[in-house]
């Protein structure tokens, strides 16, 4: 579905590489995340998926057609897109923000209307209540289902998603995730998701991608890097859930971080 060989981004005409010849594949139904640290290149290598940054060298195909042989602007258009900033418009209702890629494909008003409607039912928003509502008068979480809505509105079956939850306070984020995560399954959604978590990405993904300094490192299902990590930078990351894990376990046992009952 998406399928990424030997791509690459340098801003500097090659003496430095944001991305160095990642190649990747996302099978049909699959979430694959692309973990790392700031600057490990993987926003970089999401945003050339859609086109929003143009790779220097490889290809990138998405659901069979090379992405540098579709207009940018209709390869978008048939991508879902969700992003920690969330990015509603702010003079726009919650309605006339789902609305907004199927207006510019040419939906009736009726159309346009009931997928509304059905997407807010989806991300657990009634639309006699939202609908009508503009974004400053939602909090976060709501935005981001908003945002969660306004990329699933013209139907397509791949989803990108940069730090979606990023900017939520624990809760929110922790419940949001579970929604996606069910949201995803039931419409069968490809999607490739960003993040510095290890702990989100090892809970959410399928595969994941570890990437370091614009390579690559390791790609695997979660159990697979947990156990049989291949690079002692991918090591050292998979140990810091773990650590958590036997501290919260340590407290339930009634230990302190410091080691005294």
């Amino acid at each position: 579905m998406i399928v990424l060989e030997k791509v690459s981004k340098s801003y500097d005409g090659g003496r430095r590489f944001s991305v160095r010849e990642v190649s990747l594949r996302v099978a049909r139904g699959q979430l694959l995340v692309l973990l790392g640290g700031s600057g490990s290149g993987k926003t970089t290598t999401l945003k050339m998926i859609n086109r929003l940054i143009e790779p220097c060298a490889g290809r990138i195909e998405v659901d069979g057609r090379d992405v540098r042989k579709v207009n940018p602007v209709e390869l978008r258009r048939g991508i879902g897109y969700v992003f920690q900033g969330i990015g509603l418009f702010p003079h726009l209702s919650v309605a006339r923000n789902i609305g907004v890629v199927p207006r510019l494909l040419g939906w009736s008003t009726e159309r346009i209307e009931k997928r509304v409607d059905e997407l807010l039912e989806l991300v657990h928003l009634p639309p006699r209540e939202y609908r009508s509502r503009l974004p400053r008068e939602l909090s976060g979480g709501q935005q981001q289902r908003v945002g969660f809505a306004r990329a699933l509105a013209a139907g397509s079956q791949v989803m990108l998603l940069d730090e979606p939850f990023g900017a939520l306070d624990p809760v929110t984020r922790d419940e949001l995730r579970t929604e996606f995560l069910e949201i995803r399954h039931r419409l069968n959604l490809t999607a490739m998701m960003v993040t510095h978590d290890m702990t989100e990405a090892l809970l959410s993904a399928d595969r994941i991608a570890v990437m370091n300094e614009g390579r690559l490192l390791q790609l695997g299902t979660p159990h697979e890097l947990l156990t049989h990590p291949t690079d002692s930078f991918v090591a050292a990351l998979m140990s810091s859930p773990r650590r958590q894990a036997a501290r919260l376990e340590a407290l339930a046992d009634g230990v302190s971080p410091g080691g005294a009952a």
